[in-house]
């Protein structure tokens, strides 16, 4: 499986950041310029939601309280038990940014994408991946205030009060707007996602030149990077096998089950890179590092696992409830964004 040529762009950023860090008068013009761009990213997210999909899919309330089960609950588990690996394995700051990791919501068009090509509920997969985005901007800052606390950064009442500023007002300024701007935003698609994933280039290059700045990459060696490669391999596969077991002993049928597995195991770059910016600052550069290589590992794995998927015989496919959603909606062309 092919690196996605976004995360060639992404260490790349992180590249240019370690070699020419911005500084003084730079890193404000920075710093101001990330948090425009954070909060014209959560604008566009609120005004992409479709209110009415996201109430025609509490029908299947079952599936999408199953999703928010895995993303909020079981991850965080995971998270807080990793807590037994430092300092043998883990640094206290990779711990963080392990546990940041397991805080933040699912995605959005790469579950969306993976249960397209496995044949599975794609309805399904949509609302689930919305709710549970709409959900994380309320949920993982109250998640990271209860279990980073004054690690995380310095969370705080002040820190609340940006995540409602950056995050919060601007979706629902979106969702406020969508009436009006929805048609223009579905028009130029594709060059608004060439925005979405410059402004997130921007927050990585402001986080990393912080990072640089403040020496804190002197605190990461090729060992630890190796240690928490490996407990984030462990955590996917983990999350893998309950969200498809788990599925099948809920009573879930088969193309529910890969929308469950799909939404339920990974967790949004796109998403969780804008809130560490807010929630770390300065730290953000080792807080979003554990969430970047996790993403590339679950593109990879869910694509090998997706296809497996896609082979399935016939007969299986027709017997599985949902089904004919599924079939649907097969062959419709799926966009390659970071979420």
């Amino acid at each position: 499986m092919p690196i996605d040529p976004y995360i060639v762009l992404l260490l790349g950023t992180v590249g240019l950041a370690a070699l020419l860090p911005a500084r003084g008068t730079a890193a404000d013009v920075a710093s101001g310029a990330s948090t425009a761009a954070i909060a014209f990213l959560f604008f566009l997210y609120g005004a992409r939601l479709s209110t009415r999909e996201a109430m025609d899919g509490l029908r299947h309330w079952r599936l999408h309280a199953t999703v928010l089960l895995c993303t909020f609950v079981l991850f965080p588990v995971f998270g807080l038990a990793a807590r037994t690996l430092v300092p043998t394995l883990l640094t206290h700051p990779l711990y963080q940014g392990l546990l940041f990791l397991t805080l933040v919501p699912s995605t959005i068009q790469s579950s969306i994408a993976f249960t397209s090509i496995a044949r599975g509920n794609v309805p399904a997969a949509i609302c689930a991946g919305s709710f549970s985005s709409l959900a994380g901007i309320l949920i993982t800052p109250l998640l990271a205030a209860a279990l980073l606390g004054n690690s995380g950064g310095g969370f705080s009442a002040d820190s609340l009060v940006k995540i409602v500023l950056q995050l919060l007002v601007p979706f629902l300024a979106g969702q406020m707007l969508r009436r009006w701007i929805g048609g223009f935003i579905a028009r130029h698609k594709k060059v608004l996602g060439l925005v979405d994933r410059g402004s997130i280039l921007l927050v990585v290059y402001t986080a990393f030149s912080e990072g640089m700045t403040q020496g804190i990459w002197h605190q990461v060696s090729p060992a630890r990077l190796g240690g928490l490669v490996v407990v984030e391999a462990v955590l996917l596969a983990a999350m893998l096998l309950l969200t498809w077991y788990g599925g099948k002993a809920l009573g879930f049928g088969r193309a529910d089950r890969i929308a469950i597995q799909f939404a339920g195991s990974k967790k949004s770059l796109a998403s969780g890179l804008p809130m560490a910016s807010v929630l770390f600052g300065a730290h953000a550069s080792l807080a979003v590092l554990p969430l970047m290589l996790f993403h590339q590992m679950q593109l990879m794995v869910c694509a090998v696992i997706a296809k497996r998927r896609a082979r399935d015989p016939e007969e299986a496919l027709d017997a599985a409830p949902g089904a004919s959603a599924a079939h649907a909606v097969q062959g419709q062309p799926q966009d390659r964004v970071l979420r």
